[in-house]
């Protein structure tokens, strides 16, 4: 049996590698850290930001509200103090469909337009 190198996840993730992750400037990161109290990195002791998954995904779900549903900044942390889990439910249901939604696209592209007889 071949060896099988295993995966290394990352811990911590620097503000470059996560704005790179969602499109957006660092310094948009930093706006946002700074409007959200859910959205709080690790600094270490010279002042870089470290993020977590759980940082991460925090910042998924503001971008799915203020980019993707067009919220505004108040309104999305309205949303996320007021009721977060139902916030997060609603963006995984949304990410599940716009998946099922590519697969088909995909699916039909394989299959090519209709042959008409």
């Amino acid at each position: 049996m071949p060896y099988k190198k295993p995966e290394i996840e990352k811990i911590y993730y620097t503000v470059g590698e996560v704005s790179e992750m969602f499109g957006l400037t660092p310094s948009h990161i930093r706006y946002w850290e700074k409007q959200f109290e859910a959205l709080k990195p690790f600094k270490n002791k010279k002042g870089n930001r470290l993020f977590t998954k759980d940082d991460i995904e925090t910042i998924r779900l503001i971008h799915h509200l203020v980019k993707e549903r067009g919220l505004t900044i108040d309104g999305a942390r309205k949303k996320l103090k007021d009721n977060r889990d139902d916030t997060l439910n609603n963006y995984e249901i949304v990410k599940r469909l716009q998946d099922i939604k590519q697969e088909l696209m995909d699916i039909r592209d394989k299959i090519g337009p209709p042959q008409s007889n």
